[in-house]
């Protein structure tokens, strides 16, 4: 979902971390766009695709809100594109997150 949401509007991913309640990412977005603007079409695209792949699913979200209302956005000022991705990729261990896989 994300990566036909990205395509799209020309939004390229160089790290994204999936936690159980949250997602992050950096994210390179066309100088025309703000962060704020990127994160609506994100999810309002993923959501739009999650319900069209998954119809049964407007019953648990009859109004159609997939993702909460928050959402958090910046571009990098004062750290370098490295340490923001190292941010993202230590969330598991930041956040004490264990993925079992079978």
């Amino acid at each position: 979902m994300y990566s036909e949401s990205s395509a799209e509007h020309k939004i390229k991913w160089m790290e994204l971390n999936v936690q159980p309640e949250h997602i992050q990412g950096t994210a390179s977005i066309p100088m025309t766009m703000t962060p704020s603007k990127a994160i609506q079409l994100l999810k309002g695209r993923s959501a739009y695709l999650f319900f069209r792949a998954h119809p049964k699913a407007r019953l648990r979200y009859p109004k159609g809100h997939l993702w909460s209302r928050g959402k958090f956005g910046a571009s990098l000022g004062f750290i370098s594109v490295e340490a923001a991705n190292e941010y993202v990729r230590n969330q598991d261990e930041h956040h004490w997150t264990i993925w079992v896989v079978d």
